[in-house]
């Protein structure tokens, strides 16, 4: 009983430091000020700024989008007849107009499946932001965001055009360099960038890259 007793109360008290963080977290209210559905938003909006994902790019394959701010940021990108956006998650996602979204596992074919009869052809820009469930365990968390990884590469190499651009997190650890070394096969001017709006104590950055 004492262990439940403390287990309670200790959830209790990581439940009010997670909302403090968030109240007093710059871009959490930036992104409530902005009509954003989270703070990621302003991820993506400084990796555009720095590395211009958007230029020439009309269709876009957003995977783990929910709650859908990565497709917001697209939309503002261009005129919405000029854009094709599908975004992909586990997780229902509430409507974005001028964005499409389909409920799946990536890791089931039916999810793939419907990805490429969707656009039914190439794709300009392949965004994920997908993360698993940590453990705390660095290295664990990190292997299993690598597996996430390697499923977007697959999706990139079915549909991702030549010079597309292909945009993915990444937790830092010891494997990072064969992903590295994997993706220099498909992939050139591979860069590695930490927003700010990441958190400090936060180990991932964004792996951004163009297909061969």
């Amino acid at each position: 009983m004492k262990r439940k007793i403390i287990f309670k109360k200790n959830l209790k008290e990581n439940s009010k430091k997670w909302v403090r963080r968030q109240l007093s977290d710059i871009f959490y209210i930036q992104a409530k000020k902005s009509g954003f559905r989270s703070r990621s938003a302003f991820k993506l909006i400084e990796i555009e700024k720095k590395f211009k994902i958007f230029k020439n790019t009309n269709k876009i394959l957003d995977l783990g989008s929910a709650p859908g701010s990565w497709c917001q940021v697209a939309l503002m990108s261009k005129p919405r007849q000029n854009i094709n956006i599908l975004g992909v998650d586990k997780l229902k996602i509430q409507t974005i107009t001028g964005a499409e979204f389909f409920e799946g596992d990536l890791e089931e074919i039916k999810t793939t499946e419907f990805i490429k009869e969707y656009f039914k052809g190439s794709v300009d820009l392949i965004l994920s932001d997908m993360a698993p469930n940590t453990i705390g365990h660095k290295q664990a968390d990190h292997l299993r965001i690598l597996n996430l990884v390697e499923i977007a590469l697959e999706i990139c190499e079915d549909i991702l055009k030549k010079e597309g651009v292909f945009v993915c997190k990444i937790f830092q650890g010891g494997a990072q360099g064969n992903l590295y070394k994997k993706m220099k096969e498909n992939f050139y001017d591979i860069k590695y960038f930490k927003p700010k709006a990441s958190r400090n104590e936060s180990t991932e950055t964004y792996l951004i890259a163009k297909r061969k």
